[in-house]
Formats: C-alpha cells, sequence, structure tokens
C-alpha cells in the first residue's frame, strides 16, 4: 500500500492527516481573522472558510509531497 499512512495498525489514506492538519490550521486561521474584524468584509464567511481550507490542505499536500520526494 504506498498511498497509505499506518495509524497504530489502521491504514489510513495519505490525505486523512493532512486534512486534519489543515482543519486545525483553519481553526487558527478564523481565530486570527475574527480576532482582527476581517469577517465584517466578507460576504459569506462560510464559503470564504471552505476556500481558506481547500487552500491550507492544497498547500500541505504540496508541502508533504516535496518533503517526501523532494522537489522537482
Amino acid at each position: 500500500m504506498t498511498g497509505a499512512v499506518d495509524f497504530f495498525g489502521l491504514y489510513l489514506p495519505w490525505l486523512m492527516p493532512l486534512a486534519a492538519l489543515a482543519l486545525l490550521a483553519l481553526s487558527a486561521v478564523r481565530r486570527l481573522l475574527a480576532a482582527v474584524g476581517a469577517y465584517r468584509w466578507i460576504w459569506h464567511p462560510a464559503l470564504f472558510d471552505l476556500a481558506v481550507y481547500v487552500l491550507l490542505l492544497w498547500g500541505l499536500s504540496v508541502v508533504s509531497l516535496h518533503l517526501l520526494h523532494g522537489p522537482g
């Protein structure tokens, strides 16, 4: 199984831990944006949060790919 992560004997897709990390990062970003008051200027906060989550997940997957296989 090349696309799985062993988590205490349970094989998970490699995207699962990255999704959990992206969710934690989204929580921090949401708190920061709420503290700054940026949500007053955002038209649809739920859609914005979804877009930020997708960008964080993409960024984490790119970083993990470069860490595992090197650039290129």
